[in-house]
């Protein structure tokens, strides 16, 4: 998997939403702000613009002024927002981009926003449930599967977990034991 990490859809016409990032802080006097980049690497995030940031109910364009990777984080200047007291109203808003800005994904790799949705099949062709959204553990990313309410961790492994992903379809199919429990570690009894 490749890029950012959710998506959302815009109240543009037919412009399709894909987050990217988030405006986690404050960073110094001049309106620049601390971004929790959701691309990987991690400045990525920089190399797109406008960014499209989610206030008051729609998203709106701004332009990037700059931007550079500060320690294990990136820090970013948007346009008009040239103090801390303008950059204060952007703490916890989500960065995104339109779709059409992202590159297109390596063959067999898939932006998480892909996923989003997809029906998830066992093997022997059990639904599984939709894939709500993705997680980054470090060791592997994990799909996150609602079947009605259960909640359902599943490793992103291709090729061992993951056998296959059907865009077109709609459907991951994944060798996965659907009465496998993520709190007990075991399969549940039948």
């Amino acid at each position: 998997m490749t890029g950012s990490r959710r998506a959302g859809m815009s109240e543009q016409p037919g412009a399709e939403m894909v987050t990217v990032g988030r405006i986690a802080g404050l960073y110094g006097v001049r309106g620049w702000v601390k971004v929790y980049s959701y691309t990987e690497p991690r400045e990525n995030i920089l190399t797109y613009s406008p960014w499209y940031l989610r206030r008051d109910g729609r998203w709106q364009a701004h332009p990037l002024a700059g931007g550079r990777r500060q320690g294990k984080g990136v820090t970013a200047h948007l346009d008009g927002f040239d103090d801390r007291d303008a950059a204060a109203a952007l703490v916890g808003v989500e960065v995104a981009v339109r779709r059409d800005q992202l590159p297109a994904p390596p063959a067999d790799e898939y932006y998480w926003s892909d996923l989003i949705d997809l029906e998830v099949v066992a093997l022997d062709g059990r639904s599984l449930g939709r894939v709500d959204h993705l997680l980054e553990t470090g060791a592997n990313d994990v799909l996150v599967v609602d079947d009605s309410g259960r909640e359902r961790l599943i490793p992103y492994v291709r090729g061992v977990v993951v056998r296959r992903v059907d865009l077109a379809g709609g459907r991951i199919e994944v060798d996965w034991d659907p009465e496998w429990d993520n709190e007990t570690g075991q399969a549940r009894d039948r």
